[in-house]
């Protein structure tokens, strides 16, 4: 990486919330991937490389974007993996006080896109974790909604 990179995303994680427009909307989508990934006990790098072409997806004409949305998720992996102040059950906890604080952030939940990490598991049971999680996530996404749907 080149040395201006690493600054500039050094800065950008110490002020993210104020230089960042909609950083709680990139850091929630960032909970996704990372719950995803972590469920693995070995993540590939391909985990990654897949997190990327959906950031890109996402925001098409933002590349600063897409690649920070790339690293709050490896941060946030390496969080867990190395058991730094959150472990899965923390970060589910998160996606669910997030949720109940920004209900609208539901919609941010691509059910099909995180599908895409059960390819890179590295064994039956890590797919089977996942795919208990994605029902999990599919299940709050629709009580968030259908909940917002009811108050309005």
């Amino acid at each position: 990486m080149k040395l201006s990179f690493k600054i500039k995303h050094y800065f950008f994680n110490a002020f993210r919330e104020l230089f960042v427009h909609h950083h709680g909307s990139l850091a929630f989508r960032a909970k996704l991937f990372a719950l995803m990934i972590a469920a693995n006990e070995k993540p590939k790098i391909e985990n990654f490389i897949l997190v990327k072409e959906l950031a890109t997806k996402i925001y098409k004409k933002d590349k600063d974007r897409a690649n920070l949305l790339l690293l709050t998720t490896k941060e946030l992996v390496e969080k867990v993996k190395t058991k730094n102040s959150l472990d899965l059950d923390l970060l589910i906890e998160r996606i669910q006080q997030e949720l109940k604080i920004v209900p609208r952030y539901a919609q941010k939940i691509e059910i099909e896109d995180l599908e895409k990490f059960l390819t890179l598991a590295n064994d039956e049971d890590t797919v089977a974790y996942q795919n208990n999680i994605l029902e999990f996530l599919k299940k709050l996404k629709e009580t968030t909604l259908k909940t917002e749907i009811t108050k309005e």
